[in-house]
């Protein structure tokens, strides 16, 4: 791929993330998600721009994720109330349920959003989301969806056996799921649960699964990361007006060079990514910022890409606003550390 060449073009499909702070801190997050962060929620405005974005790149639908959406319900109805005044229909908004306290509250609440645009609620389960939430305020979130007209998209269902083995009322820790189910529980996860290895799963499987060395990744990805970048099959805008490309969890793309050439002046790092893939990035951060790897072996390219790009935050890397948001690339965040 050409320096030229980078560019986000037609949008596919993809969501709009109000927050990254979260009541959970779950050990496959791709966004770093969590409840240190900066307590923000996506304004009105913000949402509104992005849906007109969103609209005129060919996308009329998207979902409305987090961290946790649900954590301030009145703003979450001002965001729905704006995807319509744009054109822009809610496929679903995601939710971990940990706002649950009581049926009718819980009711009341979802019955308020609906005539907003919310139809459908995906209800995440799973053992990294019940080391957080109890699966009694599952259980309770789809049971009020119900009563409240909404359809549940339930990810991932297949994981309720696995919890409803467990005392309901409270979470329960992965060790727990080792010892009832057999210590490669959490590997074996992989098998039954989409996950891409970015952001805080990298940590999690990354001691589970065979690496490879730093001049292994090098020497098998000589291509460019043009493809991963510009892929709009599952993209995101969030609460900063940042455009997440691809699956690229801690880069950003400003909303509103969205449909044009990425400048390389503006974008130097997604022009290295764009063009000479991860050696690139490699060969430029050692040259100019004294990266050296920090670990024997790397999952894939992706993983030796996240560690580079810590590396440039924690160097001080200023020459473009590539790195976003600057949350993401916290150590706190990264091991899922809560503030006190």
């Amino acid at each position: 791929m050409g320096l030229s060449e980078l560019k986000i073009g037609r949008l596919a499909s993809g969501g709009v993330i109000t927050n990254y702070f979260c009541t959970s801190a779950c050990r496959h997050c791709l966004y770093n998600c969590g409840p240190h962060w900066e307590k923000r929620y996506i304004s009105v405005e913000v949402a509104e721009e992005n849906f007109r974005a969103v609209k005129a790149l060919g996308c009329s639908a998207v979902h409305i994720g987090g961290g946790e959406p649900m954590l301030r319900p009145e703003e979450l109805g001002s965001v729905l109330d704006a995807a319509r005044r744009s054109g822009v229909s809610i496929d679903y908004v995601e939710t971990n349920s940990s706002w649950f306290k009581d049926s009718e509250s819980a009711e009341k609440l979802l019955s308020g959003l609906r005539p907003k645009g919310l139809h459908t609620l995906l209800v995440s389960i799973s053992p990294f989301h019940n080391e957080h939430i109890p699966f009694a305020r599952t259980q309770g979130v789809m049971d009020a969806a119900r009563r409240a007209g909404l359809r549940i998209f339930p990810w991932v269902a297949e994981f309720i056996p696995d919890l409803s083995a467990f005392d309901a009322s409270r979470p329960h820790a992965l060790s727990e799921f080792e010892v009832r189910c057999g210590k490669d529980y959490v590997h074996r996860i992989l098998d039954r649960y989409w996950i891409h290895m970015g952001g805080r799963a990298l940590e999690t499987f990354r001691p589970l699964l065979r690496t490879k060395t730093l001049e292994h990744i090098l020497r098998e990805n000589t291509t460019s990361c043009g493809r991963e970048l510009t892929d709009t099959s599952h993209f995101h805008l969030d609460l900063f007006g940042n455009y997440i490309p691809g699956l690229c969890s801690g880069l950003a793309v400003a909303r509103d060079d969205l449909g044009n050439g990425l400048s390389p002046d503006k974008y130097p790092l997604l022009t290295i990514l764009g063009a000479k893939g991860i050696r690139g990035l490699f060969y430029f951060a050692a040259r100019e910022y004294g990266f050296r790897p920090q670990r024997a072996g790397y999952i894939n390219k992706c993983d030796l890409c996240t560690e580079i790009r810590f590396s440039l935050v924690e160097a001080g890397y200023d020459r473009s606003k590539e790195l976003a948001p600057v949350g993401f690339y916290s150590r706190r965040t990264l091991h899922g550390r809560t503030s006190r």
